[in-house]
């Protein structure tokens, strides 16, 4: 079995990229998700907030995979269901498996990695005490009442302020829940500015940063839990420690891109995003092979995603009907450094970019009147002031082919945060 295009995920980085491949002319392509129906993470983000750069409106989450999954039906794109995607090989051959047709193994033209990503596992966080049922992801928390129809918890304490779990503070409060105390382990939030006031501020829920649990209490369910606060060190400082009690205990501490399946295709990691490194084509280390999404890096915005992986399709149907521009390549590396945690791209081809390379990154602090600057081998070309910069929000700067060409030995760019 054979087809031009395989993209794992139908989430809405593939139906974007899938959509994007397409339009680009490519006719064989094929979606793979293991879930029952695509659009995945959205389905169950009924909150409003999405789409606002996409189609100018502001939309839920199942209402945004809907415009996608409609562009999807309507060119007629295959896609697959209840199947599961267990191995991709250098060659570009993707086995699966699945209840109806058992292991498969089809042989792609190019690949685009976009299986989204995962929330870290409360195993990484050590806290003492006994494992007692009320204890949930945000995001499993999530599907349990919003798809599944549950209540899962009366009296709620969230740890970590990313942005689900500031959603699901909100959420709960409006079931009934009393939510008590969001506490976040960092000296600062890692979720969007707008979520903290719509989701914490309008309902009265107060942000503890700088804590973290330090005990859960009950066997058979969750009783109770401790709160302490913690030193630049992250430790918690005895003497801080308060008590809450709760039947319900949220955990919303960051989320990794999933990426065993890159691993196992040999491709390139990267250490800070935990997603691959990619070219300014969104193409990973081995070729034909494309990553695009929250599986490259994690995204605020699903805007985001989609314009990402609608880069991500167009490029991949380019490398099947081979009309890459040939020649020579000029590859320049892109860093980060001084407060900024990463960039993505990690690298571009200057000879033969598109007129201007998106390049998205994080910053590693909330900074206050600090410069995002620009230095092309050494010489400063970009110096913009923000006024605040803080590590939920992802930050962009364009790069225009006009200004690069006139560099045409450049070997390195460098982007970093400087305080003048």
């Amino acid at each position: 079995m054979r087809h031009d295009i395989v993209i794992i995920g139908g989430g809405p980085a593939g139906l974007a990229a899938a959509a994007a491949a397409r339009k680009a002319g490519i006719q064989d392509i094929l979606i793979l998700e293991r879930d029952s129906s695509l659009g995945g993470i959205l389905n169950q983000c009924i909150h409003n907030g999405f789409g606002l750069h996409t189609f100018k409106e502001e939309l839920t989450g199942p209402e945004y995979a809907a415009r996608y999954i409609a562009m999807v039906e309507e060119e007629q794109i295959p896609y697959r269901l209840n199947t599961m995607v267990i191995d991709i090989n250098e060659k570009k051959e993707v086995t699966i498996i699945s209840r109806e047709n058992g292991m498969e193994t089809i042989q792609a033209g190019a690949v685009i990695l976009a299986m989204g990503c995962r929330e870290r596992p409360r195993g990484a966080l050590n806290i003492p005490g006994y494992r007692p049922a009320g204890i949930y992801s945000a995001g499993t928390a999530q599907r349990l009442m919003n798809i599944e129809g549950y209540s899962v918890g009366k009296e709620v304490v969230i740890l970590g302020s990313g942005d689900i779990g500031l959603i699901m503070a909100r959420r709960m409060t409006l079931e009934g829940a009393k939510v008590k105390v969001v506490a976040e382990l960092m000296p600062y939030s890692g979720g969007l500015k707008r979520n903290i006031v719509q989701c914490l501020d309008d309902y009265g829920i107060p942000l503890k940063l700088s804590h973290t649990v330090v005990n859960i209490e009950g066997r058979e369910r969750v009783t109770g839990i401790t709160l302490a606060q913690v030193g630049p060190d992250r430790k918690p400082i005895p003497g801080t420690e308060e008590h809450y009690s709760c039947d319900t205990l949220l955990l919303s501490v960051g989320l990794i891109p999933e990426n065993e399946l890159t691993r196992e295709a040999g491709v390139k990691m990267n250490p800070v995003t935990s997603g691959p490194n990619v070219n300014d084509r969104l193409e990973t280390s081995r070729e034909g092979i494309f990553a695009c999404g929250n599986v490259l890096h994690v995204h605020d915005l699903v805007d985001y995603v989609s314009e990402e992986a609608t880069l991500a399709g167009t490029n991949a149907a380019a490398y099947v009907r081979r009309t890459q521009e040939s020649g020579d390549s000029h590859t320049v590396s892109l860093r980060a450094e001084n407060g900024i945690r990463y960039t993505v791209p990690q690298s571009m081809d200057t000879a033969h970019m598109n007129d201007q390379v998106v390049v998205r990154f994080r910053v590693a602090d909330v900074y206050k009147d600090r410069y995002i600057s620009v230095y092309f081998d050494g010489e400063r070309v970009l110096h913009r002031k923000k006024r605040v910069l803080a590590p939920g929000e992802m930050e962009q700067v364009a790069l225009k082919k006009a200004d690069l060409s006139r560099y045409p030995e450049l070997k390195e760019i460098v982007f970093c945060t400087e305080v003048e």
